[in-house]
């Protein structure tokens, strides 16, 4: 018995459209034009009988009989790409990684060559970013994050819970760090969202004044750099660091560790199961399999 079955293509324009709430967007993802979007969604639209995107002043939305239909067709665009995937059994392709600038610039960069040696078949896109890319819509197949208290929404891998510690640059340490007080007479470098020196000179056994003296503020890429070139003291993470700290441009002041939340790995509930982006994240918990359970001194 013949099958009642839209073109795939007609069914690809429309996943895509409803992902991204853009024709043109998802012209892009799939490289055709948004004119070729359109005829698809609405020749679908033709054979089905009904409206299944609603126009707005930028964009579209799904209709409540578009995102019905939407719910049960994607189980069935998944089996197809699954079952391909399985019978190619080759991690070829492409994975869009979108991570905190910190993160992306200190950790995975400098070990991204190990992970295209291994893959070379596969490209990585690395977007850094602040802002948190919605993983459902595609708009990164997986991203790197970081939080303070408890994780994140929805499907995650824990990355890292290190400790973080102050560092140095070589020439600041000469200049007479002995003990922890004599950070007090040195710029203190921190993110401009949370200030974590007064708990960390709390657990070093160190009374600070309510606001200390010297204390920068500035965004993390800023902040690392600063410390980097010895304007100050850098209160960081192992895993940011431990690429600097293995090539002598960092110096650990003191064993005296606190923890400040962790970085955690949020990947879509269909992104994860395509073979690139399973080959890059297995690589990224490999790497950071040692960050995990390092103990706070």
């Amino acid at each position: 018995m013949s099958r009642n079955l839209p073109p795939l293509n007609a069914l690809r324009a429309f996943d895509a459209a409803a992902r991204h709430e853009s024709f043109s967007r998802a012209a892009e993802e799939l490289l055709v034009s948004h004119s070729a979007i359109s005829r698809h969604v609405r020749g679908l639209e033709a054979r089905l009988g009904v409206k299944l995107f609603r126009d707005l002043p930028r964009g579209v939305e799904l209709t409540m009989v578009g995102r019905s239909y939407l719910e049960r067709v994607l189980p069935a665009l998944d089996m197809i790409a699954d079952a391909t995937d399985d019978l190619a059994d080759v991690p070829t392709g492409q994975v869009t990684v979108n991570s905190e600038p910190l993160f992306a610039e200190r950790f995975i960069i400098p070990r991204l060559a190990g992970f295209q040696k291994a893959y070379p078949e596969v490209e990585v896109r690395l977007e850094a970013s602040p802002a948190l890319a919605d993983v459902e819509r595609y708009e990164a197949d997986i991203a790197v994050r970081f939080a303070h208290t408890g994780k994140l929404d929805g499907p995650s891998d824990l990355l890292s819970a290190a400790p973080i510690y102050p560092h140095a640059s070589p020439d600041l340490m000469e200049d007479g760090i002995r003990k922890p007080e004599d950070l007090l007479k040195l710029p203190l470098l921190r993110d401009r969202t949370n200030n974590i020196w007064k708990p960390w000179f709390a657990a070093a056994g160190v009374q600070t004044d309510a606001l200390l003296d010297h204390e920068w503020r500035m965004k993390p890429p800023l902040a690392y750099e600063a410390g980097l070139n010895g304007l100050g003291v850098y209160l960081g993470s192992s895993e940011c660091v431990s690429f600097d700290v293995g090539l002598g441009r960092l110096v650990r002041c003191f064993d005296i560790g606190i923890r400040d939340g962790a970085f955690y790995l949020v990947y879509g509930s269909r992104g994860v199961r395509r073979s690139a982006v399973k080959q890059f994240r297995a690589w990224l918990l490999d790497e950071t399999r040692s960050f995990r359970s390092e103990p706070a001194v």
